[in-house]
């Protein structure tokens, strides 16, 4: 008991509930009834001394308050129904993405806002969350996004690293200005001023002597460079040249260039930063406040939890950045409390593929998977699994939590562009290229056929809108339906260990899984459509110097930019004849297709072009018409030849769509809305006769 005692000294001390308004204008769900929305700041202290913090990068240089102890602030909004009593007892963590909610807005269908100050003003969607009686809570966890006055976005205030004798702590960091609508930034010819990311990557001089700035004509995705021009000092500034002619106003958070950046060039700054941004210390105030709001009755000040009794589960979900986050989150052991007690019960982890920049000196959490980004150097396996190609021992991310028996139980969904671009496959296939590493019996990955990033929007279109900067246009592949199916599974299984489906994804010992080369996924010959080969997104093998730590996913990069030692094989899923992927779970519009849905989408134009196009997927249509077809001489059998009639178009979706509900792949509830998009998107288009069944479609239409 006195163990436990000192343990919690380190925890939330007070929380501030700054507003409490009713949710969606009063309206009621069910026996849930009304729902409010409750908005404040958490103040929260971490001991550097816990076994349970020693992993935080950086966090011996952190300033400490009277008690010998970190601080910080964050702010924290709880959606909860207005008479506690008729909670469900389960908590969804919604792990905001760059301070943005996002659970809320997918699982009722994207009717409820992103932001956390507006949910008052906002239709609740089909309102399946509220009448099963959810409770939502979300806290700011992004060191770089700080806490936001307006509420507009959930921020932290955490500390800055500082040396023993109060200086600033220093070191090189690299930033990419990459002249393409399917890179990082986005620029037009003759613009002379960037902003540099930050904070916590303030430069340490303004001098640009002590820098490098560089122009690429082409690089190549292992990062060899075409045509190098580095360009003098006196030719660029760290300043502001918006309204006043070069050399501008000196700004820390800016780069002007004398005569413009040119959209034909890439850009490559090395400049020395001052002052990172401890940033480990999100995810241990993300693990304190859950455990407080889930556990306490009240705060150290006496104030009250809002939820206090109301919680008997926690459920994590994530989607995208947050995803990553939740794999470095276990990974780094920070589902124990420290009190040594689990804070999530269950994680759903969607569209995570690999971790992030979440425990590393001057790192960008926001970055994604581009050359240099520290994305994918820790394991992106779950069980342990010795990496031999890149000399590292055993290890997995479920490792620390197995030790302390705090592992949830876990979901996790992927898709194609989760694969092209964030490296998705090495969790599968290991570094090899040919270990089907085993998943451990908590964890259900399910690997989206064919879709984008977060899937598509569900339309039924034979010809879907162009992506800016993309060759091909939007997949439209749903996969939040089939999230809500497995969010109900996932909240069985906390609650009673009721196993849900199968996992459903790609593998090497099934020859589902393959180098991503047109011939080896057995991609068909479409005339004029782009082929995947060269548009993956590589995983490279980089040395960040001594002081990185790899199967932590943490540490000091000293290399920048780091040397590439070597190429990692990443794989990509098999395809049948019409380009379609062969594994996973195949959504409703894929089961009855209208074209060919990549997981893949090459940059038009610029730098990169052929490589990647961020995150992005899309689609090739199918002829309409058997003449249509040869005329063009595709080998993909037309809308025509494969349905004959909208009638029988219908029929073959509504088998689809009761066998994906069987399976509990899909509820009842959203076949009945995507089979109404079927109808109204086929008949709006035209592009499956009716012949003589119309009016009755019609009519099950309106």
């Amino acid at each position: 008991m006195l163990l436990a005692a000192v343990c919690s000294q380190a925890k939330v001390i007070k929380i501030t509930i700054n507003q409490t308004i009713p949710a969606f204008k009063g309206q009621t769900f069910g026996k849930t009834g009304a729902y409010e929305l409750v908005r404040g700041v958490v103040s929260g202290e971490l001991d550097p001394a816990d076994r349970r913090n020693a992993v935080i990068t950086d966090i011996q240089l952190a300033p400490r308050n009277a008690n010998g102890k970190l601080t910080y602030t964050t702010a924290f909004s709880i959606l909860k129904p207005v008479d506690s009593s008729k909670a469900s007892g389960d908590l969804v963590y919604d792990v905001v993405n760059r301070g943005n909610l996002r659970f809320a807005a997918r699982m009722t269908q994207f009717a409820m806002a992103a932001t956390a100050s507006d949910a008052n003003a906002v239709d609740p969607g089909d309102g399946s969350l509220y009448r099963a009686g959810y409770i939502v809570l979300a806290s700011g966890w992004q060191g770089d996004v700080p806490l936001d006055a307006s509420g507009a976005r959930l921020g932290i205030n955490i500390p800055i690293a500082k040396n023993v004798d109060g200086t600033p702590v220093t070191g090189q960091v690299v930033v990419r200005f990459v002249a393409s609508e399917g890179g990082q930034f986005k620029f037009s010819g003759g613009v002379n001023t960037l902003p540099l990311p930050g904070p916590g990557r303030t430069p340490a001089s303004l001098d640009t002597s002590k820098a490098t700035l560089i122009s690429k004509t082409s690089e190549t995705q292992s990062g060899v460079s075409g045509v190098v021009v580095t360009i003098s000092g006196p030719d660029w500034a760290f300043a502001d040249c918006r309204t006043a002619p070069f050399p501008g106003t000196p700004d820390a958070t800016r780069v002007c260039l004398k005569d413009g950046f040119e959209p034909s060039r890439l850009y490559q700054l090395v400049y020395t930063a001052k002052d990172p941004l401890v940033l480990g210390v999100g995810l241990a105030a993300l693990r304190d406040v859950v455990s407080f709001f889930r556990r306490e009755t009240k705060d150290d000040k006496g104030a009250a939890n809002p939820i206090a009794g109301s919680v008997n589960h926690v459920i994590a979900y994530g989607v995208s950045q947050p995803g990553r986050l939740m794999r470095d989150f276990i990974n780094l052991g920070f589902n124990e409390d420290e009190s040594g007690r689990p804070v999530w019960d269950g994680a759903f982890l969607d569209a995570s593929a690999a971790g992030g920049a979440f425990n590393i000196r001057f790192a960008q959490p926001g970055n994604i998977a581009l050359l240099y980004d520290p994305i994918a150097e820790g394991p992106s396996w779950w069980e342990d699994y010795k990496d031999v190609v890149r000399g590292r021992s055993s290890w997995g991310m479920l490792h620390r939590c197995r030790e302390t028996n705090t592992c949830p139980l876990i979901m996790e969904t992927e898709g194609g562009a989760d694969f092209f671009t964030a490296r998705g496959s090495l969790g599968i296939a290991g570094t090899t290229g040919k270990d089907d590493i085993p998943l451990p019996a908590n964890v259900r990955r399910y690997y989206m056929a064919s879709t984008t990033h977060t899937g598509g929007s569900g339309n039924f279109l034979v010809e879907p809108p162009p992506v800016p900067g993309c060759v091909l246009p939007v997949n439209p592949l749903p996969w939040v339906e089939t999230e809500r199916a497995l969010l109900n599974a996932m909240r069985d299984w906390v609650r009673t260990g009721a196993l849900p489906p199968p996992s459903s994804y790609p593998r090497v010992s099934d020859g589902t899984l393959v180098p991503a080369t047109a011939a080896a996924m057995g991609w068909p010959n479409i005339p004029g459509a782009p082929t995947p080969d060269g548009v993956m997104n590589s995983t490279l093998d980089y040395d960040f110097g001594p002081r990185f730590h790899y199967n932590d996913h943490s540490g000091i990069i000293d290399n920048v930019p780091p040397p590439v030692k070597q190429v990692i094989p990443t794989l990509a899923v098999k395809v049948d004849g019409d380009g379609n992927e062969v594994a996973g779970v195949r959504s409703l519009l894929l089961q009855v297709p209208l074209g060919t849905y990549t997981g893949w989408n090459p940059i038009s134009r610029g730098v990169l072009k052929g490589q990647e196009c961020s995150l992005q997927a899309g689609t090739i249509p199918f002829a309409k018409t058997r003449a249509e077809r040869l005329a063009k001489g595709d080998p993909r059998p037309s809308i025509e030849e494969r349905y004959g009639n909208l009638a029988n178009y219908y029929s073959l979706a509504v088998q689809a769509a009761n066998k994906m509900i069987a399976n509990r792949l899909l509820l009842p509830e959203d076949a009945d809305r995507e089979l109404k998009i079927l109808l109204t998107d086929v008949m709006k288009e035209g592009a499956i006769p009716l012949r003589g069944n119309g009016p009755a479609l019609e009519a099950r239409a309106k």
